[in-house]
């Protein structure tokens, strides 16, 4: 199976400067293109669960072969 990687770059509310990357992973169906349509309800999901911080951007991406999932 293979995996996409939904890469959010997420800041601190209370300081925005802080800010790091956080990876959510699908099983990929063969293109990007699924990742990009899923990506909204998902980020709209995991911000709920994370009200402390704030998605900056996000990009969808395939896992490089060095990364844990």
């Amino acid at each position: 199976m293979s995996m996409v990687d939904l890469i959010l770059t997420v800041c601190l509310s209370a300081n925005p400067g802080n800010c790091r990357d956080e990876h959510l992973y699908f099983e990929s169906r063969g293109s990007l293109f699924q990742c990009m349509m899923l990506a909204p309800s998902e980020i709209a999901k995991w911000s709920q669960e994370h009200p402390a911080l704030k998605v900056r951007r996000w990009k969808c991406a395939f896992p490089t072969k060095d990364q844990a999932i």
